[in-house]
């Protein structure tokens, strides 16, 4: 009969997928070190976490069946087990500003901001080293990947798209991180001076050449209702009389000193014809 070393025993009595002997005795260990010091022991190994609050608990480095702890109390092993709270709320963290080259060549800055939660604790803890850091490098990352494949026109008038087609991407990247982008947002969309200058420039073109169209159009009008007018001032002779007793009117209420009365060209001709 051969004889069996101490580690080989060990390993014919541990389960490859669960605890080792090793384990259990020191789960049993730690069992008997709470008996012993109740009442002390329960003020360190019952824990309380809020509503809003998980606790992802791991005994001896491996995660404990069942998922995250809570809301409410929990109880831990002592010396064996060590746990991690994770908050369920929403965070929200602003973009610093980007400067981000546009399809068209054209230099902007851009801020956003971005909300986003926990959705899964577990991987949230396990997947990630720092899934906060990392979501905000990587939104960072995402927000110049979206508008460098955008036009100046496009980033300008077109933000809810971009916003949505970040928030897409963000999720889908951070998914196996247990995070969920609940909503991005382009805050603020800044342009070099120069350019400012410019497009202020081209804007106040465009009203001045509306302005002109507007009233040259204006005048079209305006002759058309006076050639109608004078045709139906043509066909009564007594009406320019009473046009020019209502402008009299006019000029009367106005309490002005000097009165200019219109003089008839034929009556002119009359004189000239007596000269000749």
């Amino acid at each position: 009969m051969t004889r069996m070393t101490f580690s080989q025993m060990i390993s014919v009595g541990a389960d490859p997928e669960g605890p080792g002997i090793i384990a259990l005795i020191l789960t049993a260990f730690s069992f008997l070190l709470f008996l012993v010091t109740i009442p002390f022991s329960l003020c360190m190994c019952v824990k309380v976490v809020q509503e809003y609050e998980r606790a992802v608990i791991f005994r001896l480095g491996r995660l404990r069946a069942g998922g995250a702890k809570g809301p409410g109390l929990f109880f831990i092993m002592p010396c064996i087990d060590t746990y991690k709270k994770v908050d369920l709320r929403t965070v929200s963290f602003d973009v610093p500003p980007q400067e981000v080259l546009s399809r068209d060549s054209v230099t902007v800055s851009v801020e956003a901001v971005v909300y986003y939660r926990v959705s899964n604790p577990t991987m949230a803890t396990n997947n990630i080293e720092d899934y906060s850091h990392s979501t905000r490098l990587l939104a960072a990352t995402t927000l110049r990947n979206v508008l460098g494949t955008r036009n100046l026109a496009e980033i300008l008038s077109e933000r809810e798209s971009i916003s949505k087609v970040m928030q897409d991407a963000l999720d889908e990247a951070t998914d196996s991180w247990g995070v969920k982008a609940e909503r991005v947002e382009i805050k603020d969309v800044r342009l070099p001076v120069h350019l400012q200058r410019a497009m202020a420039a081209e804007a106040e073109a465009a009203r001045e050449a509306r302005a002109k169209v507007i009233a040259a159009e204006g005048e079209e009008k305006a002759s058309r209702a006076l050639r109608e007018a004078a045709e139906v001032i043509a066909e009564s002779p007594s009406a320019l009389q009473l046009r020019y007793l209502q402008t009299l009117s006019t000029i009367s209420a106005e309490h002005n000193s000097t009165i200019i009365f219109p003089m008839p060209i034929n009556i002119l001709d009359q004189f000239i014809k007596k000269e000749s």
